[in-house]
């Protein structure tokens, strides 16, 4: 029961933190219902940008992915927990929410890593579904960079995040300019 409580309390807080973030978007004119594709490192940004947008979201189902989905819960989003390589059928009901028109986020390298290497999932929703895979890119005002495998990034509260979305092409995976990456 004291795990359960420390879990709500932190995505409160997680919660409360995000919703302090300025965000200022840039989007080309066609942008339209897709897959949202994000780099792990952007979670935090990521998840400000689009809070009660409606989007259905892969999450881990690590401890950590645990804490990110209730906190994302109480921003507006849709939760389904798994990832693209062990929890694939998790990402097949991402696919009902594209074929309806809606948008759907997940990080293109995974909760694993390596960073920046994209996974197979995010493609196949793409192609599955006929619908666009957008590059979400994140430029940041005061944050932190953690030591971690994919440096996560902690935009501190009230800063101003600015996110610049893209197409994002097959072709793109072998060669990101990460002109985004702060």
């Amino acid at each position: 029961m004291f795990g359960a409580v420390k879990v709500n309390l932190a995505a409160f807080l997680g919660a409360l933190w995000i919703r302090s973030l300025r965000v200022r978007f840039n989007a080309p004119d066609d942008y339209r219902p897709g897959v949202l594709g994000l780099w792990h490192q952007d979670l935090l940004a990521s998840c400000a940008a689009f809070k009660h947008k409606n989007v259905h979201v892969l999450i881990s189902e690590s401890g950590d992915g645990e804490i990110f989905a209730r906190a994302t819960e109480r921003l507006g989003y849709r939760v389904t927990r798994g990832s693209d390589s062990h929890g694939s059928t998790n990402v097949r009901h991402l696919l009902r929410t594209l074929k309806n028109g809606g948008f759907v986020g997940m990080a293109l390298d995974g909760p694993h890593g390596p960073a920046h290497e994209v996974k197979p999932g995010s493609f196949w929703l793409s192609e599955a579904s006929g619908r666009p895979l957008w590059l979400i890119g994140v430029r940041y005002g005061r944050c932190i960079r953690l030591k971690t495998w994919d440096n996560f990034i902690v935009p501190l509260p009230l800063t101003t995040i600015d996110i610049q979305i893209k197409y994002f092409f097959k072709a793109d995976e072998k060669t990101l300019d990460k002109e985004i990456q702060p």
